[in-house]
């Protein structure tokens, strides 16, 4: 129950993150909305990580682990949030939330066993997960056909640089507590990023952008959390389950920019519903 519980709070929260940076990165581009959320998740995740108890002894596999979470989870932000920028906001969060699918097969491969009828319903939510992102149309402002190619791109890349990152967080959480394995990526983002973008004068913020940077930051940082006490009970439930994001992203997009849930759409909500259902009928 703790990985189902745990993957569904990442899914809430990461979606609401895609959401708002999806009108953020609009304002002040993806790569300052990054910037500006990894200050916030700095903020957030490193004193609780500190007073969350004592530091691990750093091993070469930790340290490898803390590169992969860090690098990996920059790297899949920059490239989602130009995504979402530029192209629709089902099409982008569907390729990166199949980032679950690859977490969780190198969660197999590395040696955790699910049952076949686990397994059989994390088939069925990916089918739902697809269903409800990919079958998107009558967005209200679609974009041109050249940028929603180019979002199709940056949506796919991001999912295999994504899967890398949130297998090496769930690698992290196995060691040390959830507040201290997601800070790496925080530090990494508040590095590699926001540094060089106000060293080179090309940090920007508005007032409006303000409230949405740090809600941003505080999903981020709480939905990997979430994640990541999840995945201490499985990788491979916790990870396809958050990234039912794409799912909620999409429902969501429906209430608040009027974009249309088609049969498709509706039919993916049912089928994630009743995965859910199954797997919690089966861990209960």
């Amino acid at each position: 129950m703790v990985a189902i519980f745990g993957g569904l709070g990442a899914a809430i929260m990461w979606a609401t993150a895609n959401l708002t940076s999806s009108r953020c990165s609009r304002l002040i581009g993806s790569a300052s909305t990054v910037a500006w959320m990894m200050l916030v998740g700095v903020l957030i995740a490193g004193p609780l990580a500190l007073a969350s108890g004592p530091v691990p002894p750093i091993t070469p596999a930790l340290a490898g682990w803390a590169a992969c979470s860090g690098v990996g989870g920059v790297i899949g932000l920059l490239l989602v949030y130009r995504g979402l920028r530029i192209g629709k906001i089902g099409v982008v969060t569907a390729l990166a939330s199949t980032e679950g699918a690859i977490a969780a097969v190198l969660a197999v491969i590395g040696g955790e066993r699910l049952t076949i009828p686990v397994a059989a319903m994390l088939c069925v939510i990916a089918v739902g997960i697809a269903a409800v992102a990919l079958a998107t149309g009558g967005a209200t402002e679609p974009a041109a056909a050249s940028d929603e190619r180019q979002a199709v791109v940056l949506g796919a890349v991001a999912a295999v640089v994504f899967g890398l990152s949130i297998y090496g967080t769930a690698q992290l959480g196995q060691s040390m507590p959830p507040l201290m394995a997601v800070l790496p990526l925080r530090v990494c983002g508040f590095v590699g990023v926001l540094i060089p973008m106000a060293l080179a004068g090309r940090l920007q913020l508005t007032r409006r952008a303000v409230p949405m940077v740090a809600l941003i930051g505080c999903c981020e940082v709480f939905g990997n959390v979430s994640y990541v006490v999840g995945s201490t009970e499985s990788i491979a439930i916790a990870a396809v389950l958050a990234s039912q994001f794409a799912a909620v992203a999409a429902v969501a997009a429906f209430f608040l920019f009027r974009e249309r849930l088609t049969l498709g759409q509706r039919t993916g909500v049912v089928t994630i519903c009743l995965g859910v259902a199954m797997i919690t009928a089966f861990k209960g």
